[in-house]
């Protein structure tokens, strides 16, 4: 090897695929390797044995293209057959690098053990333990969710679903947890749960596991007897293999996300192990899995050293956001009133109504810009993070009833998908080549029109999802309340900046800084609803979707819409509400086609 080389290692798993660019430079003595850090992120779930090829394929391709080596590591590919094929794939896509495929078994274990001997034990969405004292190397559990995994977050969910069934069906009653489940999935009884659970993937279910945790915690016993299960289940697993190994004080390092956010499957673990094999040193990883991949690229020997890349510019560039300053007319908000408070609040709306009247220009050529699309096919597209994210898919949600649309006419896009929009899922906002993916999985065309929303301006899961979709020939606007970014997209922490010819139309929302200081659900959130209540409405307007200001093609799926289209064919017609209804009966409540009669 040498310096200079550039090695992706990537680690996929059911939760996310994690990958990272290193640099090799000498370290100063020049005798050691280190890596340098170059880039790094996220992407969607990669199980070999579960995404499809095409899906694979496509996730892969969204990595770093200039590259010199590759340690590509997924859950599900054990088997020889699966390395070459696995291998085979990765050459497509990097003709000219030296690849290394395996199972993220491998990764991890050289993440945590270097090439010393020991026990990984990874609880993530699934679970395994392997053990490895010189070449030799012992595997317990991690048989997938249908047969093994037990530990993993899918096996605490489904453990703690049941649970709430089984106290149903015996007593009639409803457990603590059933609340706090039905919450999280915005659902309202246990019939929606079912039918929920029975059309949900591995992921999922699996991704329930941190509201295990949170009950636990809370003081829940029977949820905290589901968690004792889990670990018990670890540790018998890691005994087997310390035994079949002859590990007396075996290393045990603990990696996977249950480890790293709850310290409570830590602490149980550590607690049940220790009974049996007391003189086990158990510890956390220090080191990523995908670094692990990428040292296994490197073919190395010898332990590395990673020097992150520090992005102290780009910070500093986010923080200078207008919407990230603070506002003077509320630094001394904790002492106001609830009158007070109430006062400023409505008073600081006329900032929003200030900002809107500012961009009417932009929010007109927006509506053009989308009903042209719309005339010809294509379709509407709002992608945004956290607050932005939900307003978008709230506004996309509404159109199919007030209009009378397809649901894929105007769909929203939330980085972290449909989990972040009832669960704070805000770190998933920094991954550029996931909103890209997004565009391509929705197969975005030249016909449509995309609709970036971040209040900053700067979102990388946005602003890669409008230079994917410019790519595929769409039309792109950028709707922020960050005037630093109207005369193009300043990508801040994007791998590269992306230029303003990405963006078609830049609306600025100039709302001002936030009473709660960078809380952009606030005013920036006030300010961007309205906008897209202005972008849709206009654009079905121009479309002929409304008679005056009456609805002419909405749903009437519910008894209010029913009444609402009455009256409609009331007004239109001129004639009284029981004839109005007796022809949409007679119609199949078919508004548009009485309205359309002579």
């Amino acid at each position: 090897m040498k310096p200079g080389e550039r090695i992706l290692g990537v680690e996929g798993g059911g939760t996310k695929t994690a990958w990272v660019l290193v640099e090799t430079v000498l370290g100063a003595n020049a005798s050691a390797w280190e890596f340098r850090v170059l880039e790094q992120g996220k992407l969607p779930a990669s199980n070999f044995r579960l995404t499809s090829p095409e899906r694979l394929r496509a996730i892969l391709t969204e990595l770093p293209k200039q590259i010199d080596r590759a340690g590509v590591f997924l859950a599900g590919c054990g088997t020889e057959e699966d390395r070459c094929a696995l291998k085979q794939m990765c050459l497509e896509i990097w003709p000219n690098a030296k690849i290394v495929t395996g199972s993220d078994r491998d990764s991890g274990l050289a993440a945590a053990l270097d090439q010393g001997d020991g026990i990984v034990v990874n609880a993530g969405s699934g679970s395994s333990v392997t053990g490895r004292r010189g070449e030799r190397i012992e595997r317990a559990g991690g048989w997938g969710h249908i047969l093994g995994d037990a530990g993993g977050g899918y096996f605490l969910s489904i453990h703690a679903l049941r649970l709430v069934l089984r106290e149903h069906d015996l007593g009639r009653s409803e457990m603590d947890f059933t609340a706090k489940i039905l919450r999280v999935l915005s659902l309202n009884n246990l019939d929606e749960l079912v039918r929920w659970v029975q059309t949900a993937d591995k992921m999922e279910l699996a991704m329930l596991a941190p509201v295990v945790f949170e009950a636990a915690t809370g003081g829940d016993g029977r949820m905290m007897e589901i968690i004792e299960e889990g670990a018990r289940v670890l540790c018998e697993y890691s005994e087997a293999v310390a035994s079949r190994l002859h590990l007396l004080a075996p290393k045990v390092v603990l990696i996977g996300g249950l480890f790293q956010r709850d310290s409570i499957y830590t602490h149980a673990f550590r607690r049940r192990l220790k009974k049996n094999l007391p003189d086990a040193r158990v510890t956390t990883a220090e080191r990523a899995p995908e670094l692990g991949a990428a040292w296994l690229a490197a073919e190395l020997g010898d332990h590395i050293t990673v020097r992150e890349k520090l992005a102290r510019g780009e910070i500093d560039s986010l923080a200078a956001a207008l919407t990230e300053q603070r506002n003077p007319r509320s630094e001394n908000l904790e002492k106001l009133s609830p009158r007070e408070v109430v006062q400023l609040f409505v008073d600081e709306e006329k900032f929003v109504q200030d900002a809107l009247r500012d961009a009417a220009a932009d929010l007109t050529r927006a509506i053009e810009i989308v009903a042209e699309a719309l005339r010809n096919g294509g379709r509407l597209f709002y992608i945004g993070a956290g607050s932005s994210g939900r307003i978008g898919v709230l506004d996309a949600s509404e159109i199919p009833p007030t209009f009378g649309a397809p649901p894929d006419l105007v769909q929203g896009v939330i980085a972290g998908g449909v989990t972040a929009l009832h669960r704070s899922a805000e770190a998933v906002e920094d991954d550029e080549t996931a909103g890209a993916l997004a565009m391509q999985r929705r197969g975005v065309k030249d016909r449509d029109v995309v609709v970036g929303i971040t209040a900053s301006g700067r979102t990388p899961f946005v602003l890669g999802a409008l230079s994917r979709a410019k790519s595929s020939g769409a039309k792109t606007i950028l709707l922020t309340c960050n005037p630093a970014v109207a005369g193009g997209a300043d990508a801040g922490r994007h791998r590269s900046p992306t230029p303003a010819t990405t963006i078609d139309l830049v609306i600025s929302l100039e709302v001002g800084p936030e009473l709660l200081t960078g809380s952009t659900r606030l005013k920036a959130g006030t300010a961007t609803k309205v906008a897209l209540n202005i972008i849709s409405t206009g654009a079905m307007v121009v479309l002929g979707k409304v008679r005056g200001n009456l609805m002419i093609d909405l749903h009437t799926t519910s008894t209010k819409l029913r009444d609402r289209a009455v009256r409609v064919v009331a007004e239109l017609t001129q004639c009284d509400y029981r004839s109005a209804r007796e022809k949409l009966e007679a119609s199949g409540w078919n508004l548009r086609d009485i309205i359309g009669r002579p």
